[in-house]
């Protein structure tokens, strides 16, 4: 592999959204000594996933597979509300890690149902997000991907809405937004974008590098639609060579020239550092910033109260000192939060 520079996408990699959810639950494992179960994988990345589970973290597709009085964890892409009744009614201790823009949309789905509006929702079949939206109001909601889709709805009436999986690439939205929106001209949508700006700034810092690159590395899992968007977007944009990998490992041998180098927004920083690192490039590495982000998602407020208590009952006697009055989370990343439990896991 002979790469002369690489064009590091800013910004790229975990989001605020996946930040606290991996957060969550590292602290989780640090609080309890039993096993933490979780529903679905935290956020779409393997390497994230193979990290908790490395830990003793169980993931499950069903709340049924989660031991009665076991600490339980609900995942980042939301869940659906009789998942939710049946993680509380079974965990001993349930924290749902959902992504704060996610629950936005849920909110907008129950009231705008509860309106009498049906709702033409845009999102991939099959993903979490999806279903976990669409199950808050089932019989309002009519799932599309792209604009062809919407020939197969029916008499909607008056009253209709549209909303969107929030990990969406905005050229999909847009084209079925102006598809709905010429079907049914009151259509109403929010007055806030749903999807995730994160992921829209995601895409422009690709955007950014992509002329001066002779390849693109886009790092992320495949299960992962924000993921997806990046390597459809570089692909759509004329880029000679888009190369999707999980890991360094994956990394192709034959790279040449000038390689841009992304992350999907559950891809954790170590393995991007690791990607530069394997392609070497002989003139170094050229950050090409977009944007800057500086959102910040607090941990679930029934998992900063148990942490405080936890804190608070160390702090007393043993010549410790008294606990802080709040938990100091922004001061933590992610990346870091997964370092330490690979410490711990290995002993160190």
């Amino acid at each position: 592999m002979k790469v002369d520079k690489v064009l590091l996408a800013e910004p790229r990699g975990f989001c605020a959204g996946v930040e606290m959810a991996i957060k969550a639950l590292a602290w989780m494992v640090r609080a309890f000594d039993e096993r933490v179960y979780c529903y679905h994988e935290i956020v779409h990345n393997k390497v994230v996933v193979e990290r908790f589970e490395a830990m003793g973290v169980v993931f499950v597709d069903d709340i049924s597979q989660v031991p009665r009085g076991a600490p339980l964890m609900l995942s980042a892409h939301g869940s659906a509300p009789d998942v939710i009744e049946a993680a509380n009614a079974v965990g001993g201790y349930t924290v749902d890690a959902v992504c704060p823009l996610v629950t936005k949309v849920h909110h907008e789905v129950r009231t705008r149902a509860a309106k009498g509006y049906q709702i033409v929702y845009v999102g991939h079949a099959g993903h979490e997000e999806a279903e976990g939206t669409i199950a808050v109001a089932p019989d309002s909601v009519h799932r599309v991907e792209h604009p062809d889709d919407l020939e197969a709805i029916g008499d909607l009436g008056d009253d209709v809405a549209i909303l969107a999986q929030t990990t969406l690439s905005h050229r999909d939205w847009e084209g079925v937004v102006d598809a709905a929106t010429e079907r049914w001209p009151d259509l109403w949508s929010a007055g806030r974008s749903d999807l995730c700006f994160a992921t829209t700034n995601r895409q422009g810092a690709l955007l950014d590098l992509l002329d001066d690159c002779d390849a693109v590395v886009v790092i992320g899992s495949t299960n992962s639609s924000n993921t997806r968007a990046l390597v459809k977007l570089a692909e759509e944009a004329g880029c000679e060579r888009v190369v999707w990998i999980n890991r360094a490992a994956d990394l192709p041998d034959d790279l040449t020239g000038t390689v841009g180098v992304t992350a999907g927004a559950s891809a954790p920083e170590e393995v991007v550092e690791a990607v530069v690192t394997a392609l070497a490039p002989a003139k170094g590495v050229t950050t090409v910033r977009h944007t800057d982000e500086d959102e910040y998602f607090p941990p679930p407020r029934n998992l900063r109260e148990m942490l405080s208590a936890v804190r608070g009952f160390a702090g007393l006697g043993y010549g410790a000192p008294p606990p802080t009055t709040h938990l100091d989370d922004r001061a933590i990343d992610a990346s870091a939060a997964l370092e330490a439990l690979a410490l711990r896991g290995s002993g160190n």
